[in-house]
């Protein structure tokens, strides 16, 4: 039964005494405790996003810069996220690592990055992945997967090695507001520890779990 499901979190525990005093070089620590785990997809992060009717979405997105303060992933600028960010810009990410009983919620302020970044990016990507971009009219309708094959198909005839990134697709990135790192506990006393800017500085609260 679901309701039997238990799991006791021993692995760690965080404190006022032990947390770094900025919350970048927290998150930078734990990610890369993720990255040298058994953790499956370090980098996956959940983002939420609200559309004009007030309905949240949410999807799993990679991580792929943690750069001047800020989380940057990719995608496509016509897709639904998309449209959604561009009609509210406020967003919010969580990771989740179960191996290491940590969670961390981020809430901030989205935009979109250079044309310069996401051209740079675009190039260091895997040639499969470039035509990808291109091949896929994110979140529309499609026939079937024959359609996806027939892009890709055409895509890589069209472009050979040389694949420009494309003008709807590119980088976003993610500046905080707020950022809470979560550690599981024995008996659910879970420790959570908000960081909040109050008047251009970080301050940190603990909250109940």
């Amino acid at each position: 039964m679901l309701r039997d499901i238990r799991k006791q979190y021993l692995f760690s525990t965080l404190d006022e005494n032990n947390v770094l005093p900025n919350p970048f070089d927290q998150f930078e620590l734990w990610l890369q405790d993720a990255i040298e785990s058994d953790q499956l997809e370090p980098t996956a992060m959940i983002l939420s996003t609200v559309d004009e009717h007030l309905q949240p979405h949410s999807r799993i997105v990679l991580l792929k810069e943690f750069i001047h303060e800020t989380f940057v992933f990719y995608t496509n600028y016509e897709g639904h996220k998309a449209q959604q960010m561009a009609q509210n810009n406020r967003v919010s990410l969580v990771f989740f690592w179960p191996t290491l009983e940590r969670q961390v919620r981020v809430e901030g302020i989205v935009e979109k990055i250079s044309e310069v970044l996401s051209t740079h990016y675009f190039k260091s990507r895997p040639i499969e992945n470039q035509l990808g971009a291109w091949a896929s009219p994110q979140s529309q309708l499609i026939r079937s997967k024959d359609f996806l094959e027939k892009q890709f198909q055409y895509y890589k005839q069209k472009f050979g090695n040389d694949i420009p990134k494309p003008p709807h697709w590119g980088g976003y990135a993610v500046k905080p507001t707020s950022i809470e790192f979560w550690q599981g506990r024995a008996n659910r006393l879970h420790d959570r520890l908000l960081f909040s800017k109050e008047s251009g500085d970080w301050e940190i609260s603990r909250l109940a779990p």
